[in-house]
């Protein structure tokens, strides 16, 4: 019972946040976090969450990426992937050359340098698309432009990780092999992604897909209409977590797995109605995916995430220069590498010439 305690005493927590956002116009995301620090430091919540407590939040967050890709439209993303590397480029080299020098001057250690290096380099993206659609700038262009420099960046950042963590480690300097290795799992785990989306999923099937005997009759849709698509709610999420597995397997966070199937999935596939409600299915699925991504399973991951934020007196007060050092020296070197794209040449705009977003 203790799992379902813990849960009880989470989710009081999520409406305790909600409520606080309302009256001080505050993401919620914000007071989810504090909410779980508030509860882990004071004793309430324990510090190691239980097994079913850290299944749900996996569960959440993966409901969440993919409810966010499934606002987006994959054409937008591609195009935005053309026009996003700068801010990728230069929104990950800016904290990792940061976080490098600073930890590096404190410790003169190289191993410490490069692994706080790293860990500024990856991109929270789930926090950032969190955020962005609490104040309801999903949709927008620099949400979109944001999201795929966020997975351009965590993309870098396994190919730094095959290269720098074994240097970190004090083992042999990464082959060549291993490089090699982690580019074409990043290329292929695409590449099927992107296969399903563009040749599978859509009916009737198109390309290579056209010409295999079962899946050339049965597209994305005939599933979801099963039963006369009661069962939609359930295929979809599968379709989430299937993909996320797979992310998994090829290095990923199951997340972006989520995510990347929420955006290959078109308004088109659920053409059918939805008799219980009476409205489109689309809009009916859509509908509970995002209560229950953003209202009642997902803030349990960011609730859990802020119970990691566990405060010991004499650790705090020995780092406070170093967390000094490092909060302005990622604050200046984000906001300096924000304007940096600008530079680019228009060949590759990063924004439109007069400035607006």
């Amino acid at each position: 019972m203790d799992a379902l305690t813990d849960l009880a005493i989470i989710w009081t927590g999520v409406l305790v946040a909600v409520y606080a956002a309302r009256h001080t116009r505050l993401t919620p995301v914000l007071y989810y976090l504090a909410i779980g620090a508030l509860f882990v430091n004071l004793g309430v919540l324990p510090e190691q969450p239980h097994e079913f407590i850290r299944g749900f939040a996996e569960i959440g967050i993966i409901l969440i990426m993919f409810a966010l890709g499934f606002e987006e439209q994959v054409d937008y993303f591609l195009k935005s992937i053309r026009r996003s590397w700068g801010i990728a480029f230069f929104g990950a080299l800016a904290p990792f050359l940061t976080a490098f020098v600073i930890a590096d001057y404190f410790w003169n250690d190289l191993r410490v340098a490069l692994m706080c290096g790293l860990t500024m380099t990856a991109t929270a993206v789930s926090l950032t698309m969190a955020v962005l659609r609490s104040e309801g700038l999903q949709a927008t262009k620099a949400a979109t432009r944001m999201m795929t420099s966020a997975i351009l960046d965590n993309i870098a950042s396994l190919a730094l990780l095959a290269v720098l963590v074994p240097i970190a480690a004090g083992d042999a300097s990464p082959s060549a092999a291993d490089i090699v290795i982690t580019v074409l799992k990043v290329t292929v785990f695409f590449l099927i992604v992107s296969g399903l989306g563009t040749w599978v999923f859509p009916h009737p099937a198109q390309g290579w897909a056209a010409k295999v005997p079962f899946i050339r009759h049965f597209g994305l849709r005939h599933l979801l209409s099963f039963e006369d698509g009661e069962y939609a709610t359930l295929m979809i999420p599968l379709l989430a977590l299937t993909v996320g597995l797979l992310a998994d397997a090829f290095g990923f966070h199951p997340a972006v797995g989520a995510y990347m199937a929420g955006l290959i999935l078109r308004e088109e596939y659920f053409s059918f109605e939805s008799p219980e409600r009476g409205t489109s299915a689309f809009e009916n699925i859509k509908w509970l995916i995002d209560n229950v991504a953003f209202s009642w399973i997902g803030p349990v991951f960011f609730v859990v995430l802020g119970t990691q934020l566990v405060f010991d007196w004499d650790i705090f007060v020995s780092v406070i220069p170093q967390t000094i050092a490092l909060t302005v020296g990622i604050l200046v070197s984000q906001i300096v590498s924000a304007g940096l794209p600008r530079g680019i040449p228009a060949a590759c705009p990063i924004l439109p010439a007069s400035g607006s977003a």
